[in-house]
């Protein structure tokens, strides 16, 4: 193939989650459409964090929910068998094959050009192909940046040179490590020591801070720290580490030195120390951007810095919210945006318009699927407060809900909710226990729709079912 040159009405960077729905509902609305991809259609969420991560989690909770059951628990006793885990985990990943995401652009007529693609001028993207060519993409109404983010790691001496984890090898691992040392609290760090804990690691946690989820109510991370404890995890708290080395080469033991002079040795450590937009090598100086900066949108998802607003980014690169669902939302705002404005036609950016993100900020869903399960949308108490609302808050331990001890002996959880009181409506939710993540629709379509809490008196919850914490929920906030 020799060198060409093409124009289309939309490029699309990235072809993950976000990227190809930006690509189908543009090319949906009748805009002519290609989107660049260098690694896996699918992106990083098909090949190596949501899908692979909840592969090998879900057998994880599965049995410990069965270790609650009477009659049941005894059959669970033994080990996990890590082969059929890690079978299973390949399986779900396709085993990091993308042909079927190939068929699907296919018969969407979304085009496909796989490489390296940088920005090179207002509307045009240069790729480069793993075949040494080169591709010139024009683009007649918009680019969309959805390149997503990478592993943000510390800056360490010689980190580089050292064999490390990030989530991609924590969830493509073929073998289980005899000992993991795990650095970071948020949601990745929790979830790989539940799982690699589960498949017979040993698992120090290294956390910086006081506490696990910080961003989450603070009782999601102490009911999760517990869990993690009681599992055999050596949890650490206010410890950071200083230097990371293998001085026995990239196979042997790695070692660990903490701010306070305290050694480790593991087999594997793992970074999940948040994430960092990758946009570090796409082109941002040709367009007077700064490469590496996360882009800044407006609520529509044009990159503001950005004259004509031919430039839109969506999904984490912009940093409004880094879940894939958030992406897709944004995607299926932002294709029907630029639709619409190629088209000549009015955008609905009202309060709840179409054309308008709202949930980034308003009704925020999460689910972290350690044992317990933590789902949470919506507005913490702290950030209720700090926004200047008068608030109420209600909890509710699990204990006093049947369906819950149906669900396991000994359930233990607790329900939170912030109420606005002078709107009458819930702003926030937070769940955790076993079981809780079906929950979270509910509770988003609660803050989404703004339903009055007494209207919600009359949404009756069934017997004996979880959901019927909403309930003593209720009944709590009446006295």
């Amino acid at each position: 193939m020799s060198d060409t040159s093409r124009t289309y009405d939309v490029v699309v960077l990235g072809a993950g989650p976000v990227g190809e729905n930006v690509a189908d509902r543009t090319r949906a609305a009748g805009l002519s459409t290609v989107i660049v991809e260098r690694e896996l259609l699918g992106g990083e969420c098909s090949f190596w964090a949501c899908e692979p991560s909840k592969a090998l989690l879900r057998p994880v909770l599965a049995r410990a929910d069965a270790r609650r059951v009477p009659g049941l628990r005894h059959a669970v006793d033994g080990p996990l068998d890590v082969a059929a885990v890690l079978s299973h985990r390949d399986d779900m990943v396709n085993h990091w094959h993308d042909e079927d995401q190939v068929e699907w652009l296919e018969s969407v007529s979304v085009d496909l050009v796989r490489g390296h693609g940088r920005l090179d001028g207002p509307r045009r993207v240069v790729v480069s192909t793993p075949d040494g060519q080169t591709v010139r993409l024009d683009a007649r109404v918009a680019v969309a940046v959805c390149t997503g983010t990478d592993t943000a790691l510390p800056d360490l001496p010689h980190l580089d040179t050292v064999r490390h984890w990030t989530n991609r090898e924590a969830t493509g691992a073929d073998t289980v490590p005899a000992r993991l040392v795990v650095v970071g609290g948020g949601v990745v760090a929790v979830e790989m020591a539940t799982a690699w804990r589960a498949l017979g690691s040993e698992v120090t946690m290294l956390v910086r801070g006081e506490g696990l989820l910080v961003r989450m109510e603070p009782f999601a991370g102490e009911l999760v720290a517990d869990s993690l404890r009681e599992a055999g995890v050596d949890l650490r708290f206010g410890a950071s580490v200083t230097s990371v080395t293998r001085p026995r080469g990239p196979d042997g033991d790695v070692h660990v030195v903490l701010s306070d002079g305290g050694r480790l040795e593991a087999d594997d450590i793992l970074f999940a120390t948040g994430r960092t937009p990758r946009t570090g090598d796409i082109g941002l100086e040709a367009v007077g951007l700064t490469p590496g900066d996360w882009l800044t949108v407006d609520d529509t998802f044009q990159v503001t810095a950005i004259e004509d607003g031919w430039l839109y980014a969506v999904g984490d690169v912009n940093h409004r919210a880094l879940m894939t669902h958030q992406g897709k939302y944004q995607a299926r705002i932002a294709g029907p945006v630029i639709a619409a404005r190629a088209n000549g036609e009015p955008v609905d950016t009202g309060r709840w318009g179409k054309h308008t993100a709202t949930a980034d900020s308003a009704a925020l869903p999460q689910v972290v699927f350690t044992d317990p399960e933590v789902a949470s949308v919506g507005l913490t108490a702290r950030e209720a407060e700090h926004a200047g609302l008068r608030i109420k808050v209600v909890d509710n331990d699990f204990g006093s809900v049947a369906g819950a001890f149906q669900y396991a002996e000994g359930y233990q959880g607790r329900a939170r909710l912030v109420i606005d009181l002078d709107r009458g409506v819930v702003v926030g939710a937070t769940f955790v226990g076993p079981g809780i993540a079906e929950l979270l629709y509910s509770a988003t379509v609660v803050i989404v729709s703004e339903v009055p809490v007494d209207r919600l008196w009359h949404a009756v919850p069934a017997f004996p079912t979880i959901s019927e914490v909403w309930l003593r929920l209720l009944e709590t906030h009446r006295g």
